[in-house]
């Protein structure tokens, strides 16, 4: 069997978690709707990211769909205004940029969107519209746009009866031309009005008008339709494109539409059902990127108010006339809801996310709360001990996100915008992570393949363009040089002072861009075909997206210098073996042409051997292509996989990376997710674990992370392989434990423990804000899911160990700590049993964290600290002062310890490093003295609290002795006397009683809360403990010792004589 095949790697590559990092700033949204009923509950739709739902009028964003979705493209969104509960979702964006992503058809749900169902239509690929019956939840339209990418059948206008059980194409014009919007009049819903796209989009352009398009109106709900295309006052003559339309709801008969054309384009208005048309507005703004845009909307209750989403959002009040600017919170805006019952109330949604306004769009909830990113391409920097991670999103800049912070919670103000750039390829200086080069094509001035030279120390971008040519307006084939929407950059790995580019030429610069130096000729086909004008026959569009004939890829060997791997984004393959003075054509012989090279990785571990990723998707061939090479491309040899080991034969692929550490092991993206491969892609498994379905644009392996760019879920991080790398090396059965791969010693926020620790809450730390929902993990730690910020690893080391068949039943296990010379210093076991069925305050006495003890893969975070000090039951305020302090740097060993029912016993060891925090400063020697400041403050702190218990026993049984009728004077006024005794030192060391935990604020503090006050300031920094905290320490301990002294006089005296006492009268003892 192979070897992802197995149980246990599937267990493994299950339980190793991906954490999404950010950046939660919006990418694109195409589809938005409301709940009709619920006011603070909307939805939408990413265009790459899934269904999200708000509850809170968009303060936060749930996922709605993961675990439901096969594709995750959202083009439509519907909810029924009959039904609340019912909601369509139609996959698949018709706005067809550069990027766009396929769906696979129609998904139902009928529970608010907590489940969904599939529902058919898989193969329209692209949904513009979707309408239900305002009266009728089973009855649905879906205008269907159809493959972007070449001819299909499955297109145009489709309706069901029965909630999508079965569906009927309703209307269809060409396999060319599909249905791109569709509205009713809601006061006669039998009247349905819809439009016919006809369009296109492949790798060298896209078109958008032709004969197919037009305007088709029905009167019998759908089962026969009239073109209205040419009807009186629309436009006679020359090509139509794409048209918007919407019906009133505000005034029976009223539609409008909006109309790209080569002949009176612009915002048209009937008042008689279709039948005749006035051109009212034509206005630049409203049509401006026609393809792109063209969506218009009529406000629910003024016939007068109209809206039109543009690159601007635009608003007129006098039937169209006049138009003004609404602002959103991004620009380029697509879909708008209005409440039918209040027109004010309305979601918005844009290229930077969605945004909810209950006043008409005069302000709108935030869009940095929607962890939709589209990321291009992802590459990290030097920094420890978090590293930074840095992408170029789409419709917005390129970004710094940390891999991690000190309080959890990676939040908008720990990122920050590194240059510009949407689209391109980034590298981090070596030497330098400050100066970062940026590709900007789309986002920046300074004419074609604008590259950015961006300094995080000055916030400066200087552009250092290789030929800084305006090229507006013209294709491609009539510049100097091409570079594409997202063209390679990239440092070489032997010469920090190295740095490459490519459009369809190679340079290299030795002076950070100040001066480009040509090192190849034109590694393209150079096809004048396929290098013109892009946007159609009515509207040009180049704004460099369709630049063609370009190289796409450019990778410069590890392993040996002045190797360079070139791949175009037309199906050439080259190699240079001498720094780019000679170039060699080795292009696969069976990769057909106009093939996009996506990917070229040399092996980290095999001078000659590179690994090549391609599509043909654009060309409506979704076949995934992946090859190797072992001879400098000599020779080639597909590596898909094979039988069930194969990848999907329509699962294209976006990206190939090998790991630096495992020869043979491979990472693929794919549209919808990840791929691995241990065997050097003979077979491949799919990594699905909590990863959401999404595009994998781009992989890098960073120490033993693994880093992806997802196109519409932000940042994703797994943070420590070496688990599946000894699983590699050593695929044994039975029971094991996995060497740790080590961890930081971090120290965390000064307030980290004040923060909730389960339900909802809205700040992580003094001054950092971030919307979390706390719960108790299987381990009894806790673990937020952040709704409006990225995850940072759990603080610690991540311990992997399995249990295998090998284990008897009844077995024990417990997980321990010890330092190298073997001094323990935290031991782990089971939950205790019936715990779930204990009362509060015994809970939370023997609360965890505890390791899970299951067959097969088991994992726990240890925290780095020793014991804490024994805790009191029912008091939260020394169960919070029981933490222990952190350990220092140094050599540790885990020791997982299986006890058989009969007592015998093994033990498993591994060694890990814990490494000292960079930023700290602290030496070695100023760690361990505070080390043991603080453990003898525990240890104190330990002795405070058993002396609470013991007291807090003897009060109970003295307690009962007062509650005796029989007894005689002279021994009540002896158990007066000693609960006097007892609750005055108690008093003295802990506020008396239990479920006692104010804050000190009603009453004095007591000796345990001072001690703990002092813990914290010992372990406030990594740093000595300061003279004046030692000194206060001093005082308490010396407090403490003479009330444990009183106490044990207490014991030894007075309760020794009142047990005397009960002994001469018969009576059993008090026990202290």
């Amino acid at each position: 069997m192979p070897l992802l095949d197995t149980p246990l790697a599937q267990d493994l590559l299950k339980q190793m978690r991906f954490r999404c990092i950010g950046p939660t700033r919006g990418g694109r949204c195409v589809a938005v709707a409301g709940d009709p009923v619920d006011r603070a509950t909307f939805y939408f739709g990413a265009v790459a990211g899934g269904i999200w739902k708000t509850e809170d009028a968009g303060t936060t964003w749930r996922n709605q769909s993961d675990g439901f979705l096969r594709t995750s493209s959202v083009g439509a969104l519907a909810v029924s205004d009959s039904d609340p509960n019912v909601i369509f979702a139609g996959m698949g964006e018709s706005c067809i940029r550069l990027d766009v992503s396929h769906g696979d058809g129609v998904y139902r749900s009928a529970d608010g969107g907590r489940t969904w169902t599939h529902c058919g239509l898989a193969d329209t690929r692209h949904i513009g519209e979707i309408r239900i019956h305002p009266k009728n939840p089973d009855r649905v339209y879906v205008a269907a746009l159809g493959h972007a990418f070449g001819p299909n059948e499955s297109r145009g206008l489709f309706s069901t009866t029965d909630g999508g059980k079965t569906w009927n194409k309703v209307l269809y014009k060409s396999d060319r031309a599909g249905a791109i919007d569709v509205s009713f009049d809601p006061k006669s819903p039998e009247v349905i009005y819809a439009t016919i796209w006809q369009a296109y989009r492949n790798f060298w352009e896209m078109s958008s008008g032709g004969p197919d398009c037009g305007i088709w109106k029905s009167t019998d709900g759908g089962d026969t339709w009239i073109d209205i295309t040419r009807n009186k006052g629309l436009p006679k003559g020359g090509t139509l494109g794409k048209i918007g339309i919407t019906a009133s709801p505000a005034k029976a008969g009223r539609v409008w539409a909006l109309v790209e054309a080569t002949e009176g384009p612009g915002l048209y208005r009937s008042e008689d059902f279709g039948e005749t048309w006035n051109l009212v507005n034509d206005k630049t703004d409203l049509r401006y990127r026609p393809w792109y845009y063209m969506h218009v909307f009529a406000d629910t209750q003024d016939a007068d108010t109209v809206y039109v989403n543009n690159l601007e959002m635009w608003k007129s009040t006098d039937a169209g006339k006049n138009f003004t600017k609404l602002p959103t919170p991004h620009g380029d805006n697509h879909d708008l809801w209005i409440d039918p019952r209040d027109n004010q109330r309305m979601i918005q949604g844009n290229d930077g996310g969605a945004n909810v306004s209950f006043n008409g769009g005069e302000s709108w909830s935030t869009v940095y709360n929607q962890p939709t990113a589209q990321m291009y391409t992802v590459t990290t920097d030097s920094r420890e001990p978090y590293y930074y991670v840095y992408g170029t999103q789409q419709d917005n800049s390129s970004i710094a996100v940390p891999s991690g912070v000190n309080d959890g919670a990676i939040v908008w103000a720990d990122c920050y915008a590194a240059g510009t750039g949407e689209s391109g390829f980034m590298a981090v200086h070596p030497e330098d992570p400050d100066i970062v080069f940026v590709g900007a094509v789309g986002s920046s001035p300074g004419g074609g393949g604008s590259l950015q030279r961006y300094d995080h120390k000055t916030g400066q971008i200087r552009l250092v363009n290789v030929w800084p040519e305006l090229h507006g307006g013209i294709g491609a084939g009539e510049l100097d040089y091409r570079f594409p929407w997202t063209y390679p950059i990239l440092f070489s790995p032997h010469n920090p002072s190295v740095l490459y580019t490519a459009g369809n030429v190679v340079f290299r610069s030795e002076d950070q861009g100040h001066t480009w130096e040509p090192i190849s000729p034109d590694l393209s086909r150079a096809d004048p075909a396929k290098m013109g004008a892009s946007g159609g026959p009515i509207t040009k569009d180049t704004s460099g997206a369709e630049h063609y004939c370009t190289v796409a890829t450019l990778r410069e060997c590890v392993l040996e210098p002045g190797v360079l791997w070139a791949g175009s984004d037309d199906g050439l393959v080259h190699i240079s073996r001498d720094g780019g003075a000679n170039w060699e054509d080795v292009t696969p012989p069976d990769l057909p042409e106009s093939t996009f090279i996506r990917t070229m990785e040399p092996s980290p571990h095999e001078a000659g051997t590179v690994y090549l990723a391609a599509t043909r998707y654009k060309l409506d061939d979704n076949t995934p292509y992946l090859y190797r090479s072992t001879d400098y491309g000599t020779t080639w040899e597909s590596i898909v996989g094979q039988g069930d080991q194969a990848l999907p034969h329509d699962e294209f692929v976006r990206v190939i990376r090998a790991d630096p550490a495992r020869e043979g092991l491979l990472y693929v993206g794919t549209e919808t997710g990840l791929y691995v491969s241990v065997d050097d892609g003979a077979g491949w498994h799919r990594w699905e674990s909590n990863l959401p379905v999404t595009p994998v644009y781009d992989l890098t392996v960073k120490g033993t992370d693994l880093v992806l760019a997802t196109h519409g879920r932000s940042f994703w991080i797994v943070d420590d392989l070496t688990p599946l790398y000894e699983l590699i090396d050593d695929p044994q059965d039975g029971s094991r434990l996995f060497k740790p791969r080590g961890a930081w010693r971090i120290l965390p926020s000064l307030f980290d423990q004040w923060i909730t620790t389960e339900g909802k809450d809205y700040w992580v730390s003094l001054g950092k804000a971030a919307t979390f929902h706390a719960e108790i993990d299987e381990t009894g730690q806790v673990r937020r899911t952040y709704l409006d910020a990225g995850e940072s690893e759990p603080r610690g080391v991540s311990v992997t160990y399995v249990l295998g068949e090998d284990m008897a039943e009844g077995f024990s296990v417990a997980l321990e700590f010890v330092v190298a010379d073997g001094e323990l210093v935290r031991r782990f076991e089971p939950e205790p049993p019936g715990r779930e069925q204990m009362n509060d305050d015994d809970k939370a006495y023997y609360s965890g964290p505890w390791i899970t003890a299951k067959p097969g893969i088991n994992r726990f975070v240890w925290d780095l600290r020793y014991e804490g000090a024994t805790k009191v039951l029912g008091n939260k305020l020394s169960a919070s002062a029981s933490l222990g302090p952190l350990v220092v740097p140094g050599t540790y060993e885990a020791r997982l310890i299986l006890t058989e029912p009969e007592g015998e016993s093994r033990t498993l060891s591994a060694r890990f490093e814990v490494r000292n925090d960079p930023r700290s400063g602290a030496s070695q020697s100023e760690l361990e003295d505070q080390l043991k400041a603080v453990l003898k403050i525990r240890d104190q702190m330990s002795r405070l609290h058993e002396a609470v218990i013991r007291i807090r026993s003897l009060k109970k049984q003295l307690a009962h002795w007062q509650e005796r009728s029989d007894l005689e004077e002279e021994a009540r006024a002896a158990v007066t006397d000693l609960e006097e005794k007892l609750h005055r030192i108690e008093d003295s060391l802990m506020v008396p009683g239990e479920h006692k935990d104010t804050f000190g604020l009603n009453e004095p503090s007591r000796l345990s809360q001072k001690l703990a006050s002092v813990i914290s300031v010992f372990a406030s920094a990594d740093a000595r403990p300061t003279k004046s905290a030692l000194e206060v320490a001093a005082k308490y301990t010396g407090a403490i010792d003479e009330e444990l002294a009183n106490f044990d006089q207490v014991v030894a005296s007075e309760l020794a004589e009142f047990n005397t006492m009960m002994a001469q009268a018969g009576l059993p003892a008090v026990h202290a």
